[in-house]
């Protein structure tokens, strides 16, 4: 699965492949997947299986469940009801819109 990230932007020149550094929960704290990361030269940040909850990693991963959560509001992206991906791909897109707007509706007006 990660070697099927797309390019990463940042810096003018050749794109990076791969992102510095992934996070996972404690299910992928494992050896094998440890040293697979470390071959692709990425840093995996996996909690420790004795780290207490709340120990960090959740202050950047709640960005991500956040905004998965405020997509779900949306019926047709909690349940889905299309048959090509082409249409699900627009109403993520419409949701994603929609989310971005309100966020940033306060500050327009």
């Amino acid at each position: 699965m990660v070697d099927a990230i797309p390019p990463v932007r940042g810096r003018c020149g050749a794109p990076r492949r791969r992102p510095e550094a992934v996070q996972t929960d404690r299910g992928y704290r494992s050896h094998r997947k440890r040293i697979g990361m470390w071959i692709r030269n990425i840093e995996p940040i996996i909690p420790d299986k004795d780290a207490p909850h709340g120990s960090g990693l959740g202050v950047t991963r709640w960005v991500i469940e956040r905004t998965i959560s405020w997509l779900h509001l949306f019926r047709r992206l909690r349940i889905r009801y299309e048959r090509t991906a082409e249409i699900h791909q627009a109403f993520l897109s419409l949701g994603c819109i929609l989310i971005c707007f309100r966020k940033l509706k306060p500050l327009l007006c």
